[in-house]
């Protein structure tokens, strides 16, 4: 009987708690989400089976855990905490990424910044709510919709809301084709989304194969640290332009993004131990991240109906695509064409959001690089 007692006492089940329980279900949600509803499968499998692997209890003897020391889960989690994964993430995303829309149409790239005001925003509302400034320039990138940038940006300033902010982001990329068509059509009229955009003018190979170069000189000597963001997504999309490193090109946009992804997203959800995510804290992040999320998508349309004012009737911008301002790639983007395609089946906006989008994408790391910036001595 000392042995089965000694033994139970090892086990799981001493050790669980009503938080581990709570968690367990939200990591069963995100899978169920995944699979059921396709919100984002690639990111939310892997975090949410993460959750569950970090809410299984076990003595710190057995060194299992993500946060004990020298375990191989500790050691997967290095690369998050040291900020190793997010640039590997925006050099595949650069690898597959077109700019041909954003070089062709140079004025959608103020979209993509004006969605940026839900940083901003967000940013004021946590140093309101008795968050310090290196916890709110972690929760405000939440805004940007862009979950490696979340993460490389509080694994700097604020490493004990990494798991909040790393989940909440990730949950609100996820959730892009709930959460925009609603605003986006509170914010438009029929007459707006019907707007039909001139065919972006064909982009040179001279023309793509300069941009990453160039726009990664402008934003490094302006902003360096962006760097490591911008200077990793920009690469991949030189990989990408050149023609001659094909072969590196398709390797950063599949089996290398592929492998980080699976690695960040199972480490990120592991780290959300019910000990330490389930605080009243945890709360006020998903509720800052839901705000920022609905301005960023806001500040985007509003923008788009703004430039309306001093645009040409032949120049008219649909309102929709100022939603992809945020930086869900290619999500946002995808969701403008479908909410407009609801009232044109052959209206193609596909295209025209990638602008905004991939805009969007560079501004939240330059972003990041600015805010970082202000606590570098």
């Amino acid at each position: 009987m000392d042995i089965l007692i000694n033994f139970f006492g090892s086990t799981a089940f001493a050790q669980f708690s009503l938080g581990n329980i709570i968690m367990l279900i939200i990591g069963g949600i995100f899978i169920t989400l995944a699979i059921t509803k396709h919100y984002e499968p690639l990111l939310l499998v892997p975090i949410g089976f993460g959750i569950i692997i970090g809410n299984i209890p076990s003595l710190p003897s057995m060194c299992v855990g993500i946060y004990d020391k020298g375990s191989v889960m500790n050691y997967l989690y290095f690369g998050v905490i040291k900020g190793i994964f997010p640039p590997l993430i925006f050099l595949g995303i650069g690898a597959m990424t077109d700019f041909s829309t954003m070089i062709s149409n140079p004025r959608l790239v103020l979209l993509g910044a004006a969605a940026q005001a839900g940083i901003f925003l967000t940013l004021l509302g946590a140093l309101v709510l008795g968050f310090t400034p290196a916890e709110a320039y972690s929760i405000g990138i939440i805004g940007g919709a862009d979950g490696p940038t979340s993460i490389f940006l509080s694994s700097k300033l604020a490493p004990h809301l990494l798991g909040a902010i790393a989940i909440a982001a990730y949950s609100y990329m996820a959730l892009v084709p709930v959460i925009q068509p609603p605003i986006m059509k509170l914010l438009t009229t029929k007459k707006e989304r019907l707007i039909r955009m001139k065919p972006p003018r064909t982009v040179t190979q001279r023309e793509k194969i300069f941009f990453p170069i160039i726009a990664f000189m402008v934003c490094a000597m302006i902003v360096p640290g962006s760097i490591p963001l911008v200077g990793m997504l920009l690469f991949g999309n030189l990989l990408k332009e050149s023609f001659v490193t094909e072969r590196l090109a398709q390797t950063a946009r599949t089996a290398l993004i592929d492998i980080v992804t699976i690695i960040l997203g199972v480490t990120v959800g592991a780290s959300t131990h019910a000990q330490t995510f389930l605080t009243n804290q945890s709360i006020l992040i998903f509720g800052l991240g839901a705000f920022s999320f609905a301005i960023a998508t806001s500040a985007g349309v509003l923008f788009a109906k703004f430039m309306n004012l001093f645009l040409k009737e032949r120049d008219k911008i649909n309102p929709l695509i100022g939603a992809a301002g945020v930086s869900a790639v290619p999500d946002s983007a995808r969701v403008a064409q479908m909410v407009g395609q609801e009232y044109d089946p052959n209206n193609h906006l596909l295209m025209h959001a990638m602008a905004p989008n991939v805009s969007g994408v560079i501004g939240s790391a330059v972003v990041a690089g600015v805010l970082w910036s202000m606590f570098v001595k």
